[in-house]
């Protein structure tokens, strides 16, 4: 479906709105390599400097299909952005609208400038509802609207896109202003509020509120297109659409690019693809198959738990224990919520009694290190897609860190006496004190066990280890063999390349340590250097 936009004719009329799923360079790459239908890139609005944004949880569900989120506007700065998009490569029917917002004028104008070299226009945010001095409180003045759109539009040669915010009475006003300022195109609309989510008597966000967006706002962006369609520039329609149908409502109300978000939610990089080629599909044949591909069985919803037992390893890891079984296959993980200091992702020790492996990397690890018994927590989940190790494949799991508790359990239903198939595990540590789990580990298969000090096992690198016992080996064994590589991103990356030494790359599977925030794709935070993301592609991705 070629679109003309802006001067350039592009591959397809949707676009992804800017915070969500493509959010860091390797995504884009990705969608510029496989998605053609999406030919507007927008990428996460990007600040003069790096912004860590808001503590997890940021992004909750509170009906299918709907969602409030507080992500803080997280990205690491506009240099260190405009160094990793200048290494993208752009086909020439595609468009890389980057967003930006700042401050005060000057620091829109300065973010507009280090940005410009390396895209094809610019989206103005100025519609953010959760950041506090940001977007929406400069994007409900209009003659602020006027002046930031004449200000960034002199700096620079190429198009500025304003994005509008829902939340004012006189949105056409608004419009107007931007355009008379020099707008090229217009984006609306950003999330609506901001709202509140509360579960089990708290918010669930940890900023406590945040902008609600996905079917909910659906009305609100259509009414709020059809106020704009009078002015005579492009419109790229955000806020609710799953279905062609949805498309076809805004064509109609003068739309020209259909930014497609909160639908891709819990889809994998494939499902993505898959269901853009759809859409594309339903427009050219009046059919209205593509919502039927929409995740709405999505579950975000927490459980509480009350921990009994917190066991310590040694001074900056423990084992906590609690007492309700939790439903994690091999491979999935689950996040855990301790209300007032956030969540994170885990890979479940055990599922019955639930347990998970805590190392102290940061405030909310540091605090889970001293839960008393008894404390109340929720988790959510599973996420993430369970391992599938082919019949009669011989698993060889390798871990350190938490990594062991990701791939104890794969061991424990493929291998030994619990499964059909046999299984191995090697895990490194960098002393004794630091092993855990290690009875429980030789109890269903050979475990073998690496200390960078001698202090127990091998001495030196797991990964050393790994690669004596592979070269005892014959190739009959060697290619019935599945890895599963679990750990920090030194150790896996030092793993796949012993393994790559003796075996294929498909019988080699990774889950690397990356931040993971939303757990169902939507943030983009866990994305792998090939683009995949970590929470809905994995955790366990193949070698590629």
């Amino acid at each position: 479906m070629k679109t003309e936009f802006l001067g350039k004719t592009i591959s397809g009329p949707f676009t992804v709105p800017s915070g969500i799923v493509t959010c860091a360079a390797p995504i884009i790459q990705r969608f510029f390599d496989q998605m053609p239908e999406v030919g507007v890139l927008t990428t996460k609005s990007i600040c003069l400097e790096p912004r860590a944004g808001y503590r997890e949880p940021i992004l909750s569900q509170y009906a299918p299909g709907c969602f409030v989120n507080a992500v803080g506007l997280t990205n690491p700065g506009a240099r260190k952005s405009a160094e990793m998009m200048a290494k993208l490569s752009i086909p020439e029917d595609r468009f890389l609208l980057v967003s930006i917002f700042g401050g005060s004028v000057e620091e829109y104008v300065e973010v507009a400038k280090i940005m410009a070299p390396v895209c094809d226009g610019l989206e103005l945010n100025l519609s953010c509802p959760h950041a506090k001095g940001y977007g929406m409180a400069m994007g409900q003045d209009p003659a602020l609207v006027k002046q930031i759109t004449e200000a960034v539009k002199s700096a620079v040669d190429i198009p500025v896109i304003p994005k509008l915010t829902p939340n004012v009475p006189n949105f056409a006003e608004i419009a107007e202003a931007a355009v008379a300022g020099g707008a090229d195109a217009l984006c609306a609309i950003n999330t609506v509020g901001p709202g509140q989510h509360t579960r089990h008597g708290h918010p669930v966000l940890s900023n406590g509120e945040g902008g609600m967006s996905g079917k909910g706002v659906l009305p609100i962006a259509l009414k709020c297109v059809n106020q704009i369609r009078h002015l005579d520039v492009p419109v790229i329609a955000c806020g609710g659409l799953s279905s062609a149908e949805n498309v076809r409502s805004f064509r109609e109300a003068g739309a020209d690019i259909f930014g497609i978000g909160s639908a891709l939610i819990g889809m994998t990089t494939d499902e993505i693809a898959e269901y853009f080629r759809v859409l594309s599909q339903d427009m050219a044949d009046g059919s209205d198959h593509a919502e039927k591909l929409v995740r709405y069985d999505v579950d975000m919803e927490f459980k509480p738990v009350t921990l009994v037992a917190n066991k310590r390893v040694c001074d900056d890891i423990c084992i906590l224990t609690f007492d309700e079984k939790v439903p994690v296959q091999a491979g999935e993980f689950i996040f855990l919520w301790v209300p007032g200091l956030g969540e994170k992702p885990f890979s479940a020790l055990t599922d019955d009694p639930f347990s998970l492996v805590v190392i102290n990397l940061g405030q909310f690890t540091e605090a889970m290190m001293s839960l008393v018994p008894g404390t109340e927590c929720y988790v959510r989940g599973p996420h993430g897609i369970p391992v599938n190790p082919p019949a009669g494949a011989k698993i060889m799991a390798v871990s350190g860190g938490t990594g062991l508790a990701a791939v104890y359990q794969i061991a424990r239903d493929f291998g030994g006496e619990f499964g059909d198939n046999s299984a191995e595990i090697f895990f490194g540590a960098r002393s004794v004190d630091r092993l855990y789990f290690i009875e429980e580990c030789e109890a269903i298969c050979p475990t073998h066990i690496a200390t960078d000090d001698g202090s127990r096992g091998y001495h030196g690198v797991v990964t050393e280890l790994l690669r004596k016992r592979l070269a005892e080996m014959n190739q009959a064994e060697l290619d019935s063999l599945v890895f599963y590589n679990c750990g920090p991103e030194p150790m896996v990356h030092a793993a796949v390349k012993v393994q790559r030494e003796f075996c294929k790359p498909q019988q080699i599977f990774n889950a690397v340590d990356y931040m993971t925030k939303c757990g169902v794709g939507i943030c983009g935070a866990c994305n792998s250097p090939d683009g995949r993301r970590l929470c809905v592609d994995g955790p366990f991705m193949v070698e590629i």
